[in-house]
């Protein structure tokens, strides 16, 4: 009996030690961090977290992490979807699925350089190496900082190149979802007079679901802790800081541990219900199986 008690232990004792030393005490090392000062100086109680939602630059870092929540979230699982039916009836499917598949395949900060050449800035006069740019002059217009000259743009082109690299994703899993519902559902709605778009309203939306709560989720939770498009395009400078960023600066810079623990701490309690609802919609998928 004793045996068959600890002989499980020995199977999961290896996997749950490494978790508890990788992810557990790190977590709960943050948590400590972050009610002190600097690297751990002085007591600070909960200054740190008054400073976090009180700090000029952090609030800005709040609103636009909300803003890549949102418009991200939004336009990489709307694009996915669209692909996903759209192509479906394509008869070169595969091949333009790969294409659209291929950022997945660069690495964030490569995405990120790609993209900082196509938005480049060169004074007036200067050939223009960026290909925005190029655009704009050619028809007679005049260049454009994107990056640095527009706060009210430079968000959404940042936001771009990760809608870029993550569509692909989003269609993929889309698509596997879309093939798998019953055709015979789709045929029977057409037969009783519904057209395409109810359809899509009535049979195929209600069948995703599962797919889309999965997906979206799933994107939240990897733009809630952006950093390398940031880091790379803008350092966080002309009202584009984001809190992973900001995370970075205030470890790295400033040397401050216990701000930065701070930010990493509001990180994971904005990510944790997240994936507690992901957790369910699975949960959810294998009951229905």
């Amino acid at each position: 009996m004793r045996t068959g008690r600890v002989q499980p232990w020995l199977f999961i004792g290896p996997a749950v030690g490494l978790l508890v030393f990788f992810l557990v005490y790190p977590s709960i090392y943050t948590i400590f961090l972050s009610f002190f000062y600097g690297m751990g100086e002085s007591f600070a109680g909960w200054a740190n977290y008054v400073h976090v939602f009180t700090d000029r630059t952090t609030l800005t870092a709040f609103r636009n992490n909300a803003l890549w929540v949102v418009v991200f979230t939004t336009f990489t699982v709307s694009f996915g979807l669209a692909f996903a039916v759209l192509l479906d009836r394509v008869r070169y499917e595969k091949i333009i699925k790969s294409i659209i598949f291929i950022p997945m395949a660069i690495s964030m900060v490569g995405a990120a350089t790609i993209w900082r050449f196509i938005y480049a800035f060169r004074p007036e006069g200067s050939p223009q190496v960026g290909l925005l740019n190029a655009i704009v002059t050619g028809f007679g217009g005049q260049p454009v900082g994107w990056l640095t000259e527009a706060p009210w743009l430079n968000n959404f082109l940042l936001i771009v190149v990760g809608i870029w690299m993550w569509t692909g994703f989003c269609m993929v899993v889309l698509s596997a979802a879309y093939k798998n519902i019953p055709r015979e559902l789709m045929e029977a709605a057409r037969i009783d007079g519904a057209n395409e778009w109810q359809v899509f309203g009535k049979v195929t939306l209600p069948s995703l679901k599962p797919a889309l709560a999965v997906v979206a989720t799933t994107m939240v939770v990897f733009v809630l802790k952006i950093f390398d498009i940031v880091f790379v395009m803008t350092d966080g400078l002309f009202g584009t800081e984001v809190l992973a960023n900001r995370m970075y600066k205030e470890m790295f810079l400033f040397m401050d541990f216990g701000r930065a623990s701070t930010i990493a701490v509001i990180l994971l309690l904005l990510i944790i219900p997240v994936m507690v609802f992901n957790i369910r919609q699975f949960r959810e998928q294998e009951m229905l199986r």
